[in-house]
C-alpha cells in the first residue's frame, strides 16, 4: 500500500467569538484555574519508556517546589470541574501523581494522572492548546458517533477527558492475531463503520495510533468497538482519502481483515447501517448541529487550495452541485451531512408508503 501523505503541520486556528458563545451555551466554556502555558514552565524532564524499553514519545516533567504546589492544586480543581460539580471538598483526597508532556504531533498535550489517595483509583485527563479544528472534531464526535465526550474550554486552553482503550497500533500488532475468527469478523465490521463515520464527518488522519480499540465483555463473548482519540485533523486536508482510514498503510491489517471476511454486499450493508445511524443522530441533535455548523461556516479552518480540491473530489463522487458551490470547509461538512440525512429520509419515506 502506498503511503498517504498529509500536511506535515496543520496551523492552529483560533476560537472565534461565535464558537465561544456556542461553547458557553452548552456548558463547554468554563473558567479554569490554569492555562496550557502555565504547564510549559516546567524545569526539566525525563524520557518515558514502555515495558519493552521503547521510547513512548512522552516525557515526565517536573517543576520547582513552589510552582509544583500551585500547579497541583489548580490541576486538582480542574479534575473536580471536569468529573464532578467543581466542589473542592474532595481535593484533600486527590494526588497529582504525574504530569507528562508529548513532544510528538500538533497538539503537544500534557497528560495529567490524578489518583484518589483513599482507594488508589486513578484516571487521566489532558491539557492542550485550544484549536478550533479540534473543538469542531470533538463536538461532531460527541453528537454523531456512539460516544459522548467530556471536554472544557477556557480562552486558549482545552481540557479533554481520557478515552480508555487499547491503542490501535498495539492492538493490531499484539492482540489481533490472537482473536478468534468470529471476533475478527466483528472487528472488521467495526472498521467498516468507523471508516464510513470518519469519511462522512471529514475526520482525517485516523492512522492506527490515532484511535483505540475498546473491548467490552458481554455475557458470552467480547464486543470490540473503535473510537477516535485525536481530532486535530478535522476538515483541514484537501485530499479526500485522508478522511478514509482504509487508505493509511498503518491500517493495512484491518483492510485485509475486511477483504478476508466480507463480500461487497456485506460491506455495503454495514456502510448503509452507519449512514442511517448518523442520519438519526442528525435528526436528534438538529438544533445543536445547526448552531455548530453556523459557527463552522463563518470560520476559517483550512487553506483555499485544500477547500477547492476537496469540494471538487466529493462533487465527482456525488454529482451534487452543492459541494461544487461550497465556499469553505464548514459548507462542505454541512452539505455532506445534509446529503446523508436527505438520502436516509427519502429511502425511509418510500418504505413507509
Amino acid at each position: 500500500m502506498e503511503d498517504l501523505k498529509i500536511s506535515l503541520r496543520k496551523p492552529s486556528y483560533p476560537i472565534t467569538e461565535k464558537l465561544h458563545a456556542y461553547l458557553s451555551e452548552y456548558n463547554r466554556n468554563i473558567r479554569l484555574p490554569i492555562f496550557y502555558d502555565d504547564l510549559l514552565r516546567f524545569q526539566g524532564s525525563v524520557v518515558l519508556y514502555d515495558k519493552d524499553d521503547n521510547d513512548t514519545l512522552w516525557v515526565r516533567v517536573y517543576f520547582n517546589e513552589f510552582e509544583r504546589q500551585e500547579i497541583d492544586l489548580s490541576l486538582k480543581k480542574v479534575y473536580t470541574i471536569l468529573h464532578s460539580d467543581g466542589n473542592e471538598r474532595t481535593i484533600p483526597f486527590l494526588s497529582v501523581d504525574a504530569i507528562d508532556y508529548c513532544t510528538f504531533g500538533n497538539s503537544k498535550p500534557f497528560r495529567i494522572k490524578v489518583r484518589n489517595i483513599l482507594n488508589d483509583n486513578y484516571t487521566y485527563f489532558y491539557v492542550k492548546k485550544a484549536d478550533a479544528s479540534r473543538i469542531y472534531g470533538l463536538e461532531f464526535e460527541h453528537m454523531l458517533s456512539p460516544y459522548n465526550l467530556n471536554f472544557l474550554v477556557f480562552q486558549d486552553t482545552l481540557i479533554e477527558e481520557h478515552i480508555a482503550g487499547v491503542p490501535g497500533d498495539e492492538f493490531i500488532k499484539n492482540m489481533l492475531p490472537k482473536c478468534t475468527p468470529s471476533e475478527k469478523s466483528q472487528i472488521a465490521k467495526e472498521f467498516v463503520k468507523f471508516n464510513e463515520r470518519c469519511m462522512i464527518r471529514l475526520l482525517g488522519d485516523m492512522r492506527s495510533y490515532n484511535y483505540v480499540i475498546v473491548p467490552t465483555h458481554d455475557f458470552d463473548h467480547v464486543v470490540y468497538k473503535i473510537r477516535a482519540i485525536d481530532f486535530d485533523q478535522q476538515s483541514y486536508e484537501g485530499k479526500f482519502n485522508v478522511y478514509r482510514p482504509q487508505f493509511f498503510k498503518e491500517n493495512l491489517a484491518m483492510v485485509q481483515l475486511v477483504q478476508e471476511k466480507f463480500q461487497k454486499e456485506s460491506i455495503d450493508q454495514y456502510k448503509l447501517e452507519e449512514r442511517s445511524i448518523i442520519a438519526k443522530r442528525l435528526i436528534s441533535y438538529h438544533e445543536r448541529i445547526k448552531e455548530l455548523l453556523d459557527c463552522m461556516i463563518d470560520d476559517t479552518l483550512s487553506k483555499p487550495e485544500h477547500i477547492k480540491l476537496l469540494k471538487m473530489t466529493i462533487y465527482e463522487y456525488t454529482r451534487d452541485l452543492k459541494f461544487k458551490r461550497s465556499k469553505n470547509m464548514g459548507e462542505i461538512v454541512k452539505n455532506a451531512l445534509d446529503f446523508v440525512q436527505r438520502n436516509y429520509e427519502t429511502v425511509n419515506m418510500k418504505h413507509l408508503r
